[in-house]
């Protein structure tokens, strides 16, 4: 985004805040120059937006097996939840700058390293949302080292490779699928035709066909879906399970503070309170673990470190953001039951 842009943006946002407020008095406020810095955060294709500063490939090793590999594998191979980053190019890929593989299909699964075109996009993601349970928390040495070292994974670049501002244009001449992106498409121009031609009909619309629904059959396919949420940003899921809503005039019970620990720290998004989704669900773990008096020291331990093999090969990521009295909390109340 141009330095121009933003500006109009910034007096349009100006605008419409003075509009809204006097439309709705004492209702929301314009942003900060510090809040809306602290999004101004955007990396684009031709590196404006990124930031000074360098990683070296030994330290993006360090990085990744500390906050990366649990969910993406120690090579970038991945386990049974998130697609594979590293596999499917070619040194020939690298100086065409086309994935044979993605027109062959000789790789079974497409890679991340295979699809994407621009290393901006790489570093800006990493930046902006990873880890998964802690977006935003590497500094930008981190993320230069962590991309460096999925170059270097990829044989992109060499093993004593250190990647900065400086030289991150001349890295993007060496993107597997750098040539792979095509702008052909109606989304890319705003005067452009669209891909499809369909005609829309708006005419004696039932009030259900003005949003978006699941199917009966898919509804509840993969778990409810109010429970996988990510604990920061927008909450868009809806509770699947077909339950009818409480009552509006039902006094809500008192919360957890536990379950507040959990959902603040995107323990829901693996673990439903009574089945297994990506890992067990607490009634689960609180069964196994009955009248063990070893198990309160043990779990505390595997949520603080990580680890896999109890409960199957997908790894939890170690939550060592996690005080010791919250960890207490945690466990305490899985093994009571999750109540």
């Amino acid at each position: 985004m141009s330095r121009s842009t933003k500006l109009l943006l910034a007096l349009l946002l100006a605008a419409g805040a003075a509009q809204a407020q006097q439309q709705f008095p004492h209702i929301g406020r314009p942003a900060t120059p510090k809040e809306v810095a602290s999004w101004d955060i955007d990396v684009r294709p031709d590196f404006k937006g990124l930031p000074k500063g360098s990683g070296t490939v030994a330290k993006g090793m360090q990085v990744w097996e500390g906050r990366c590999a649990s969910c993406h594998g120690t090579f970038g191979e991945s386990n049974e939840v998130f697609t594979p980053i590293i596999g499917g190019t070619t040194a020939d890929d690298i100086k065409t700058g086309h994935v044979a593989a993605l027109k062959t299909n000789r790789q079974p699964q497409r890679t991340t390293i295979m699809k994407v075109a621009t290393v901006s996009t790489l570093w800006d993601y990493i930046h902006r949302a990873m880890p998964w349970t802690a977006p935003k928390s590497l500094s930008t040495d981190e993320v230069y080292a962590v991309v460096a070292y999925i170059l270097n994974m990829a044989e992109i670049v060499p093993d004593d490779f250190t990647l900065s501002d400086q030289n991150i244009a001349e890295v993007q001449k060496r993107m597997p699928n750098r040539n792979g992106m095509t702008t052909a498409h109606g989304l890319w121009d705003v005067k452009g035709k669209p891909d499809v031609h369909s005609v829309a009909c708006m005419k004696n619309c039932a009030p259900t066909e003005l949003h978006s629904t699941l199917p009966e059959v898919s509804r509840n396919a993969h778990g409810n879906l109010a429970q996988q949420n990510r604990t920061f940003g927008p909450v868009r899921g809806v509770d699947t399970t077909g339950k009818p809503a409480p009552a509006a005039a039902a006094i809500a019970p008192a919360r957890s503070p536990a379950l507040a620990i959990a959902e603040q720290n995107a323990c829901l998004a693996c673990h439903d309170m009574k089945n297994k989704l990506v890992g067990p669900g607490f009634a689960q773990v609180a069964e196994r673990y009955k009248g063990d008096v070893k198990a309160p020291a043990a779990l505390a331990a595997k949520i603080k470190a990580g680890g896999s093999g109890n409960w199957g090969q997908v790894p939890m990521p170690p939550q060592s953001q996690l005080k010791d009295l919250e960890v207490q909390q945690l466990v305490a109340w899985i093994l009571g039951g999750a109540n």
